[in-house]
This record gives C-alpha cells, sequence and structure tokens, in this order.
C-alpha cells in the first residue's frame, strides 16, 4: 500500500516550526532569507521532506512542538517582543522559554484580558483573519452613564480607517457597564468608537474568544489550553463566516 503523501509546502512548514505565520513565511521565502540543502530557495510550492535541512537566516528550522497558551493580560503591560524602550511586555509575565512566541489578537497596554499565545502560525492566523469573524467579547466599563441609544448606535457603528466599524452584540449591565462583542479586528476599535460617541472607556476588558473563556484565570497568570480548547478554537477558524 503506498504510504500517503504528508508534505506540506515550505510556508506551512515554517509556521509549523513556529518561526512565522504563513503570510510573514512567504515574506521571508520572497526576500530570499530561506534555504533547502544549502540553496536559496524562493519556490513558494517546494513541499520539504524528511531529510530536507531548512534554515532561516542561517539558522537550522525543524518542526516543534506545538504550544498555545491563554495569558490574562494586565493593564500597562505591551503586546511586543523586542522594544528597548518598553520595561513590561507580555513576554515579562512568561518563563523565557515561551519568548519565541506570537500573541494572537492584540491588546493595546491600557487593555486587559485574554490573549493567546502559540507557535502555531495557520492556527493564529485563522484566528486573526477578517473572513473568519472569529467572535471577541469584552467588558467595559465607561467614565460616564450611557445614553439609552448607545447600544443601538454600537450595532450601527461608524467608518474607521476607510470600513463599517459594529458591534456584533451589545448587553448593557448597568448605567456604566457594556459587554460588546466583535467580529472583526480593527485597531482600538471599542475605543474609538466610543470616544465617537463621546464616552471614554475607562476600563476595557477581553473576557472571551470563540468559546474559550477567560474565567477566573488571575491577572498576570497564564496556562495553557487543553486539547478540547484548542479543537473549539480550530473549528471555530475552519471555514470564512458566512455573514
Amino acid at each position: 500500500m503506498a504510504r500517503p503523501n504528508t508534505a506540506v509546502r515550505l510556508n506551512r512548514f515554517l509556521a509549523a516550526a513556529g518561526i512565522a505565520s504563513r503570510r510573514q513565511a512567504d515574506e521571508l521565502i520572497a526576500q530570499g532569507r530561506v534555504t533547502v540543502n544549502g540553496r536559496r530557495c524562493t519556490d513558494f510550492h517546494y513541499q520539504p521532506g524528511p531529510g530536507d535541512h531548512v534554515k532561516v537566516d542561517d539558522k537550522l528550522i525543524s518542526p516543534k512542538t506545538r504550544v498555545y497558551l491563554a495569558l490574562n493580560k494586565p493593564r500597562g503591560f505591551v503586546c511586543t517582543q523586542r522594544d528597548p524602550h518598553v520595561t513590561d511586555t507580555i513576554f515579562d509575565l512568561l518563563p523565557p522559554k515561551f519568548s519565541r512566541l506570537f500573541y494572537v489578537g492584540r491588546l493595546d497596554a491600557q487593555s486587559e484580558g485574554l490573549l493567546l499565545l502559540t507557535n502555531d502560525g495557520d492556527f493564529a492566523q485563522h484566528l486573526t483573519h477578517p473572513r473568519f469573524k472569529i467572535e471577541k467579547e469584552y467588558e467595559v466599563i465607561l467614565a460616564k452613564r450611557a445614553l439609552p441609544d448607545l447600544t443601538e448606535r454600537l450595532l450601527r457603528g461608524i467608518i474607521l480607517d476607510g470600513k463599517r466599524a459594529s458591534a456584533a452584540r451589545v448587553r448593557r449591565v448597568s448605567a456604566t457597564r457594556l459587554q460588546i462583542a466583535l467580529k472583526q479586528g480593527l485597531n482600538r476599535q471599542i475605543r474609538r468608537m466610543l470616544e465617537r460617541f463621546g464616552f471614554q472607556a475607562k476600563r476595557l476588558r477581553r473576557i472571551r474568544i470563540a468559546n474559550l473563556s477567560l474565567d477566573d484565570l488571575p491577572p498576570g497568570k497564564w496556562r495553557r489550553l487543553s486539547p478540547h480548547e484548542v479543537r473549539g478554537l480550530t473549528t471555530a477558524a475552519a471555514s470564512p463566516a458566512k455573514n
């Protein structure tokens, strides 16, 4: 019986090794920074075999065990890996062995809550690509009481960066507390929408990504995702959303 062909294209090989997302891997290949068996490889369709030696910037690459973490990011920590001007980054909250993970869906410095980190490039790309419309839910504390029509205005949306930006769902918990779900990922979307309507988010905390909830994970702490949670997120991002 013939053995099944399990080879994958070069960009997926690099993504599986935790080097970059597939899109970023394509850029590495196009820039000529990837070699196979000592020769520069710019063939996007090349499929590395078991005996191939793949290098990026002369560093040997091998598939790694996939890592999936949930972190409760505190306010004041920045989503960045290397910045000499920043003292508190999310990677200061993690063991050094996780320093090469990349985060999935950044939170600005003043926002807090659920953040995913992984070395699985395909997983990260699917969760963040706009066409999959992965739902993310936030708890928002306003600096002043919300007007009665604020929920409707958030659902109707505004134009940000040339695109229609709107909430997928809004639940008014109290006069100053909202739960807002998004299926978009525009930069500082909730804060900018609220500011357009004359409101300020005093506290903004992400409490859910697709099927994964923050629950009782303490601020500044992290945990590994269970296989069931990873499967749930993978299923949520398995195919483009229909609406």
